[in-house]
């Protein structure tokens, strides 16, 4: 019996959807393939050309957020260990850890981690809803042939494929936005008070995502609103102080109902204020960084400052609006010409028909293409410039399109060559939608072109044939116009997404069970910044735990917390930098703690020919009390090869094995609490010219009764740290020592290392 019932289940479903298609027509039929199209094109691209995230690590932060929100949780618990979990634009506590940024969109991507393990399936039905959406606001405004063709427009648009594709926070909010604007616009047409409510919802819920995005998006319905709660109230000739709701005009019901929930999620806002930063007034974005907000003057976050001023403001943003104008919107500067026709169109309807859609047009079935007044399609369309305008302006008192955009002179330059002018976002929305228009007025042009041709004798074939003929040709120019406005970011972001496979293969190929990794800071003492691929749980357990790789002694301390874990080291050699063609070669090394009453470590390079002298010395990076800072000896004739012996004992690091500098035998010593010694080997060729071998061990002294010894006795991280440098004797990752990718370092250069510790 069940067996039967579940096969029922997906038959009725399936029976229920031909139906549906069946009583849908062919415009309807068509956006809802547009946002099929844009759903499926935006996974395919998040999976492919962002398999490994993009260049903006802000995705790292949202998709850590949205694995604390799965876990039930608003932040990390990492008490001391704060400094060493600390991810990119998160705000440091009293040993918690909580992002700068509001949790809804987080919270979009944690509902397809949780039902489907994938939080791409979010990116994909955020973008096909957005696609949905704008064909609901074109048709609302505009009718539904211009609304299919708005919904082709932006899901077409560079911008919007690059974005939504990604984890960022812009699309999401654009959807909720988009929410507010269609249910506010049926809650006017239609009256409806549930319309009403559901758009004080959208909006409430893109306050709590992106205050300033939404109230920029806002702003001219809340105009509107204002205006017709005015309006009715004065022909009400007043309201009594305790008016019963049922007798409340329609538009103040309406309006009010909109604001009542827009008001509660802006206290949910403040709430989230007070949970996280202790003041309802202080977003988290501003404990991070109090100088981040709009404004003139400094702006700062971090590191990063400008003295932003009305001047630097106009050129930042005019520069966005050229390069949306021009590379961002479907088919480039194509798409911008459609939306000044639309814009042309929906004049000149007003002017002479009083509608700003221009002549009435009905579908096939002979009902109207654009239901509702023409006062109402006016008002959609007035809503609409508003929503440009507040956007345009809005966006010049927040200085983080000036840092998107980088170098003003180079549009192949910073985060805004990958995704756009990203807080614009919203602005596609009107451009697409009076473009939208300028599609529908073209189509209606070459309608009545064709109906001229059969009223002057020309055979109906051949006026189908000629119109199709230039329907097929403007289809092919705006489609190769559209191809190529999309290829060149998706050909820069597959170019970062190579870089980063490349990056992280080593990671990849590993099959962690209880594993720590330590990383490198790059660009500072951050997690996920840049490596967001590689995150933690919330409850900073799981497979493998990335921890920073920083001082010694923090270092230990972790290690100390993660007792039965296997450690790794991720290292890489070369530059990090956000250039996509300029590559490191990734390492991934398993650690061992090595301890005992001494340490006894061997050293052996390969030495080419015509090296005069080699010079071999020991340094701490910290040093202890007493003795010498650094001890070294010279060997005159080192050979093909040179060992060098050096051993750590709780009293220092000894260098034996010179008859000539007796000193060197004297021990180092390091710091007991945790230290890095660096072990030399410098080669010098008669021209004077030097080869470096360094190697960088951690270590520390142990008391008694710890590491297997019953006096004090020594622990180091195995193997260290290696690297060979040419005329000069430290050179960081630039000269990681791999010694299975032989194109790193000379193919003459040879290092091994090995140590044993022994016991009492």
């Amino acid at each position: 019996m069940s067996t039967s019932l579940s096969g029922l289940r997906p038959r009725r479903l399936a029976i229920r959807l031909r139906e549906r298609l069946a009583r849908a027509d062919r415009v309807t039929a068509a956006a809802a393939l547009v946002s099929l199209a844009a759903g499926v094109l935006t996974f395919a691209i998040a999976a492919t050309v962002f398999s490994h995230h993009s260049a903006n690590h802000d995705e790292g932060v949202y998709l850590t957020q949205a694995a604390l929100l799965l876990g039930g949780q608003l932040e990390f618990h990492a008490g001391a260990l704060a400094d060493a979990f600390h991810p990119w634009f998160f705000v440091e506590d009293g040993g918690r850890l909580y992002p700068k940024y509001n949790p809804v969109p987080a919270a979009t991507f944690a509902v397809s981690m949780g039902l489907f393990g994938e939080p791409r399936v979010t990116l994909a039905a955020i973008a096909a809803g957005n696609a949905a959406l704008v064909y609901l606001l074109g048709s609302l405004t505009f009718g539904r042939r211009a609304g299919l063709a708005a919904a082709v427009l932006f899901a077409a648009s560079p911008m919007a494929i690059a974005t939504s594709s990604a984890f960022l926070p812009y699309a999401p909010t654009t959807f909720f936005n988009l929410v507010f604007a269609v249910a506010y616009l049926r809650s006017v047409r239609d009256g409806s008070l549930r319309a009403a409510g559901l758009a004080g919802i959208a909006i409430g819920v893109a306050f709590f995502a992106r205050p300033y995005t939404a109230v920029l998006f806002a702003a001219p319905f809340i105009l509107h609103a204002l205006w017709r709660v005015g309006r009715a109230a004065a022909r009400a000739d007043g309201l009594s102080p305790l008016p019963n709701v049922s007798s409340l005009p329609d538009p103040i019901r309406r309006h009010g109902l909109t604001a009542i929930f827009g008001t509660l999620f802006v206290g949910i806002t403040l709430a989230y204020n007070v949970r996280m930063t202790g003041d309802p007034l202080v977003f988290p974005y501003q404990a991070f960084a109090p100088m981040d907000g709009p404004g003139f003057g400094e702006r700062r976050i971090l590191g990063h400052s400008v003295e932003y001023t009305p001047a630097l403001a106009l050129e930042s943003n005019r520069y966005a609006i050229q390069e949306i104008a021009t590379r961002w919107l479907a088919g480039g500067p194509l798409g911008t010409a459609l939306a000044a026709i639309g814009g042309a169109v929906a004049i000149h309807g007003w002017r002479a028909h009083g509608d700003v859609s221009g002549a009435a047009a009905v579908d096939a079935a002979g009902s109207p293409d654009s239901p509702g007044s023409p006062g109402f399609r006016r008002t959609a369309a007035l809503l609409l410039v508003g929503v440009a305008v507040a956007v345009v302006v809005g966006n010049l008192f927040f200085w983080g399109t000036h840092n998107a955009l980088a170098d003003l002179s180079d549009p192949t330059d910073g985060l805004a060559s990958l995704f756009g002018p990203f807080y614009h976002f919203d602005l596609l929305v009107p451009l697409s939608v009076f473009g939208g228009l300028g599609v529908a007025a073209g189509r209606r042009v070459l309608s009545s072109a064709r109906e001229r041709l059969a009223s002057r004798g020309v055979s109906p074939a051949v006026a189908r044939v000629a119109v199709a003929v230039v329907v097929a040709s403007a289809v092919v120019v705006a489609g190769v116009a559209a191809v190529d406005a999309a290829s060149e970011p998706i050909e820069r972001n597959a170019a970062v997404d190579a870089k980063h496979e490349a990056a992280y293969a080593p990671i990849d190929e590993t099959t962690f069970e209880d594993g720590l990794v330590f990383l490198p800071t790059p660009y500072g003492e951050w997690q996920n910044h840049p490596f967001q691929y590689l995150r933690n749980e919330p409850g900073l357990d799981g497979d493998v735990v990335y921890a920073l790789e920083r001082d010694p002694v923090e270092d230990f301390a972790v290690l100390d917390a993660y007792p039965d874990r296997t450690p790794y080291r991720y290292a890489y050699h070369g530059t990090w930098t956000p250039n996509p063609d300029v590559y490191v070669t990734p390492e991934l090394e398993t650690l061992d703690r090595r301890s005992g009453s001494e340490l006894d470590a061997e050293t052996t390079v390969e030495v080419p020919e015509r090296v005069a002298r080699a010079q071999v010395r020991v340094d701490p990076r910290r040093g202890g009390d007493g003795g010498p800072d650094h001890v070294s000896y010279t060997v005159t004739d080192p050979g093909e090869s040179l060992a060098v012996d050096w051993t750590v004992t709780p009293e220092g690091v000894r260098l034996p094995g010179s008859a000539a500098d007796a000193d060197a035998d004297e021990p180092v010593p390091f710091d007991p609490e945790g230290d890095v010694v660096a072990v030399t080997v410098t080669l010098v060729d008669p021209a004077g010219s030097t080869f470096t071998y360094r190697q960088e061990v951690t270590v520390r002294e142990t008391e008694g009764g710890e590491a297997g010894t019953e006096g004090p006795g020594v622990e180091a991280v195995w193997p260290p740290e290696r690297s060979t440098c040419r005329l000069v004797t430290e050179c960081g990752n630039e000269g990681t020592y791999l010694p299975d990718a032989p194109d790193t370092h000379p193919e003459w250069a040879a290092f091994e290392t090995d140590a044993e510790a022994s016991g009492d």
